[in-house]
Formats: C-alpha cells, sequence, structure tokens
C-alpha cells in the first residue's frame, strides 16, 4: 500500500515538470477547466503555429531565417551565400569591380563599375577629363582629354588648328588666323608686324617697312610723307620739307630756287628772280635788252663765224638761250621755251634792198651786218650772207641771246639748249652734267 503512493508521487512531479517548461500560458475556460496545451494549436511548443519548430513562422524550412528556403542565410535564393556586398573588397554577383574603396576617381568606381572616359567619373591619371559624354568640341574630347590648341582639331573658340607651334604661318599657336597686327610675321605676306595701329614707326599698319613715299610720316627719319616723289610741292621726294635753297622750284611759292640762299646771283636768299646788270662782257656790245629785262642780245666784236663759246660774251651770271625765229615775225621778242620763260630778240635776215641790215625790233636799234658779223651765235648765224651750215636761210634764223638764271642741274629741263636735265652732278649716268644726253639717239635727237 505504501508503494502506490510512492508512484503517484513520481507522477506527480513529472507532470508538475511538465507544466513548468512549456511556453503556451495555461488557459482556463468558462467552466473552471485549465487548458495546459502550448496555444499555437501546431504543438510543436515555438509559438509560431507552423509547426516546424523552428520559430519563424515559414512553415516546412526548419532554418529559422524567416526566408522560407531553408539555407539560413536569410537571403532566400537558397544558395547559403548571402547578397553581395559593393566594397567589401570582394568582387561578388554583378559586380565588375570591388576595389574595397568608395572612391569615383580610380579603376573602380563606387558602384562597383569600371571607370570608363563618358561616365562622369575623372579616372586619375588616365583621363584628363570626363565630361560624361563622348562628343569632341564641348572642352572634353571624346578620348577623355581637355581640347586644347595645338592638337590639331578646330574645336571650341578656335579659329583654326593646324597642329604647330609656328606663329609665322596661316594660323598661329593661339590657334587665330594669321592677321597684320598679330605681332607675327606671316612668311609670304608680310614684311614686318609689331603688333600695334602705328603708322608713323618702321612698321606701318598694312605690316609694309616704312619708306619715303608711304604717305606716312615716318618719325626720327621723315620731316614730311605726301605719297609721292614730286620735288615740286611741299614735300620733296626725299620727304625733307621743301626750302628755299633746296634747288627745287616749289611751284607757287618760289620764283627760283638755284640751290643756295645767296643773293646777286639772279636768285636772291628768298627764291624771288634778280635783274642783274646786263651789260655784255669780253667786249661784247649790248644791242637789245627785252622789255622785262630779263633777255639781252650782246654783239660778238669778232668779226669771225659764229663761235660755240659764246656765253664768254654774256653779262656776269646770264648764259645762253637760243630760239628760231621766222621771218614773218617781227615783234622784236618772244617766249622762248621752258620753265623761267624767257624771252629772246628776233633776228631778221634780209634780201635785196635790205640787204646788210639787222632788225632787233621795235625795243632794239638797227645796226649793219656788215660791221657786226657775229651776233652771239652757237646753233645759228646772224651774218649777212646766211650760210646754210649754220641752218639759216633768208627766211629763218637761229639767233642766240643771253639769258640769267643758269639752269642746268635743277633737276627741270626749263632751257631749250637742255636735251635732260637729272638734277645731279653724276658724270657716269645717262644725263651728263652739261644738260645732253650721252647717246641721243635713244632719246630721238639726231647727235649734235
Amino acid at each position: 500500500m505504501k508503494r502506490h503512493v510512492l508512484k503517484l508521487s513520481a507522477l506527480g512531479f513529472a507532470f508538475s515538470l511538465s507544466i513548468a517548461c512549456t511556453d503556451d500560458t495555461p488557459v482556463t475556460d468558462s467552466g473552471g477547466t485549465t487548458d495546459t496545451s502550448t496555444g499555437d494549436g501546431d504543438g510543436d511548443g515555438d509559438g509560431d503555429g507552423d509547426g516546424d519548430g523552428d520559430g519563424d513562422g515559414d512553415p516546412g524550412d526548419g532554418d529559422g531565417d524567416g526566408d522560407g528556403d531553408g539555407d539560413g542565410d536569410g537571403d532566400g535564393d537558397g544558395d547559403g551565400d548571402g547578397d553581395p556586398v559593393c566594397g567589401d573588397g570582394v568582387v561578388e554577383g554583378a559586380e565588375e569591380c570591388d576595389d574595397g574603396n568608395p572612391d569615383d576617381t580610380d579603376a573602380c568606381t563606387s558602384s562597383c563599375v569600371n571607370n570608363i572616359c563618358g561616365d562622369g567619373f575623372v579616372n586619375e591619371g588616365v583621363e584628363g577629363c570626363d565630361d560624361g559624354n563622348n562628343e569632341d568640341g564641348d572642352g572634353c574630347n571624346a578620348g577623355c582629354m581637355l581640347e586644347s590648341c595645338g592638337d590639331g582639331i578646330v574645336q571650341g573658340m578656335e579659329v583654326c588648328d593646324d597642329g604647330n607651334d609656328i606663329d609665322t604661318d596661316d594660323c598661329t599657336t593661339m590657334c587665330l588666323s594669321a592677321a597684320c597686327g598679330d605681332s607675327y610675321v606671316w612668311e609670304g605676306n608680310e614684311v614686318c608686324d609689331d603688333g600695334n595701329d602705328l603708322d608713323t614707326d618702321d612698321c606701318t599698319t598694312t605690316c609694309e617697312a616704312a619708306t619715303c613715299g608711304d604717305g606716312y610720316v615716318w618719325e626720327g627719319n621723315e620731316e614730311c610723307d605726301d605719297g609721292n616723289m614730286v620735288d615740286s610741292d611741299a614735300c620733296l621726294g626725299t620727304c625733307a620739307t621743301a626750302t628755299c635753297g633746296d634747288g627745287f622750284v616749289q611751284e607757287g611759292v618760289e620764283e627760283c630756287d638755284d640751290g643756295n640762299v645767296d643773293d646777286g646771283d639772279g636768285c636772291d636768299s628768298s627764291c624771288e628772280e634778280e635783274m642783274l646788270d646786263a651789260t655784255c662782257q669780253n667786249g661784247a656790245t649790248q644791242l637789245s635788252v627785252s622789255p622785262g629785262g630779263d633777255a639781252v642780245v650782246c654783239d660778238d666784236p669778232n668779226n669771225g663765224t659764229c663761235e660755240q663759246d659764246a656765253e664768254t660774251l654774256c653779262p656776269v651770271g646770264w648764259e645762253l638761250c637760243s630760239q628760231p625765229q621766222h621771218h614773218n615775225r617781227n615783234e622784236g621778242w618772244n617766249y622762248a621755251v621752258g620753265n623761267q620763260a624767257i624771252v629772246v630778240g628776233e633776228i631778221h635776215c634780209r634780201s635785196g634792198s635790205g640787204a646788210g641790215h639787222y632788225t632787233v625790233g621795235p625795243y632794239g636799234n638797227p645796226g649793219t651786218l656788215e660791221t657786226d658779223l657775229a651776233l652771239n651765235c652757237g646753233y645759228g648765224s646772224s651774218r649777212a650772207s646766211c650760210v646754210t651750215g649754220y641752218g639759216c636761210n633768208e627766211q629763218q634764223v637761229q639767233a642766240l641771246c643771253c639769258a640769267h638764271n643758269p639752269s642746268c642741274g635743277n633737276g627741270v629741263v626749263d632751257d631749250v639748249e637742255e636735251q635732260c636735265d637729272d638734277g645731279n652732278a653724276d658724270e657716269t649716268d645717262d644725263c651728263l652734267n652739261n644738260c645732253s644726253w650721252r647717246k641721243p639717239s635713244e632719246h630721238n635727237v639726231n647727235g649734235c
């Protein structure tokens, strides 16, 4: 009887342990009966009601990670390895790269994608730029290099780009078309280029070297520059200001210019003509003086033929002049050809009852050729016989008279005895110092 009591006690102890270990809270119904089961209805005692005892509520997988794939990694793919993590240094899944850092300027971006040109990230040491596209002409070319002048590609604000570092061709190193004023001498097109807009220095704004006659006064070198080489205006052909005594007659300003400013030589210090003493020299007699006093006829005292050196008979400071004279002109004086407009006397050779007489016109006195055999002739004759060899006959005589203001060498052919006048003393050029051509035939002159 005592043994049965012990068994009951053991059973009661075990029963009480089972109640104490369950996670289900006992439920007492309305009738006062207590339910000691789990309470989730699955009897596995985990309280999740799925009956697999893992407590995660996903029936049947028993891994407790709640993703239902039974691999226990919680990623739901069933491979048990978990999701790839970009930046962990391990290339997994869809990652192209994983260098374990968040830097976008190296070969692997922070999104674990290879850094390539056009992705907007500059791969340092590899790319010079990356503007997110693969287009040229926007500052960063298709190769992810900064576009620059000299790369041979015309882009951006460039006018040209010949890919070299030469400034003397048609495209400068600034990628601008070569132009006058850019400071670079464009070979084959410019003589100079000083990069300024001044026409008064040694390089004009047309990139030509400054020269006399270009119309610009070159400071320090020219006094004037009127754009021509004329010596009779206010600026000489040497770009010096015209002045009295320079040897050039300035039209409208000077009457004469003998290359000096001396008085008493026919052209005074103000470049006005002087009326000099008309006294004939070396025994010659004055036969007539022009109304203006600037021409005189001297009678050669010698009874020989006409002399070529008859100029020695002229008054001091005067020289010879000659003009063809016609028998049907008896006005006495007319104007000679030349810029000084020297008048000369008409001499007539008469025949018959008039033989032996000469006429110098109403302003002179008659004389006889019988007593005055030679009348200052060098190119004609005023002798009574009118020798044909001297180019005269009874109808026409070429006579000489004296006129002042020597002109040979003034640069102007202003005397009928001058064939040329180059204004210099060079005896080796085509025009000799006596104002005659070295080779007359080349200038339609029949020799001497």
